[in-house]
């Protein structure tokens, strides 16, 4: 039965994630198709140089709330009485685990979109600030400020993400949060690192584009 649950969460959170809000509102905003301007994806990055802040925030919102409301579909599935303890405490919090992983990687490749979308970062951020708030807070302050001070949303979201997952590290070994957030962290840092390693090669070469060039 549990096993049926965590395949029940793992489709639908992966189903939520497809959804391309990036997509959508370039489509409904200006009749356009984000994957033809720019990086060719969905998410609110491209969609900022591409049609401006309003539509970006909105973008990025949407796609918080996907990776959120993955973990929080989770909860409901596997049952409020699994709270913390125990076998019960342990399948919960795998079952939140995956089911932000399954909505990041939704998001990356979107069943509707040809398995072609964002690169995870709003996501991530949904399903961690379910998971583990002051971690989502603290590494989206770094990405802000690392955007910020470079200029670069890549270098910003690369920080951003890692970020999180450096302090989970201290607050799992000695604060003792669950394993699984610090699990959580580690695998969609990774994942999203990798999928930026065309931005990490043009920072390398110094040809990345800035966070306020248009898209092209």
């Amino acid at each position: 039965m549990l096993i049926a649950k965590l395949l029940l969460v793992v489709i639908v959170s992966y189903i939520l994630g497809s959804i391309p809000f990036g997509y959508l509102v370039s489509h409904r905003g200006s009749k356009i198709d984000i994957r033809s301007f720019g990086s060719g994806r969905t998410g609110a990055t491209n969609v900022l140089r591409t049609m401006g802040r309003k539509a970006a925030l909105l973008v990025a919102s949407l796609d918080v709330i996907k990776g959120a409301s993955a973990v929080a579909f989770a909860g409901l599935v596997i049952g409020t009485e699994a709270l913390a303890f125990g076998t019960n405490g342990m399948a919960l919090l795998f079952a939140q685990v995956l089911a932000g992983l399954a909505a990041v990687a939704g998001h990356i490749w979107p069943v509707f979109l040809k398995f072609r979308g964002g690169r995870g970062v709003a996501t991530f951020f949904g399903g961690m600030i379910a998971l583990c708030p002051v971690a989502a807070i603290f590494g989206g302050e770094v990405l802000i400020i690392g955007a910020g001070l470079s200029g670069f949303a890549s270098l910003g979201s690369i920080t951003g993400v890692v970020g999180a997952y450096a302090l989970l590290v201290p607050l799992t070994l000695i604060s003792g949060f669950p394993t699984e957030y610090m699990i959580y962290a580690v695998i969609g840092s990774l994942l999203i690192t990798i999928m930026h390693r065309d931005n990490i090669k043009r920072l390398l070469a110094g040809k990345e584009r800035k966070l306020n060039e248009k898209a092209r």
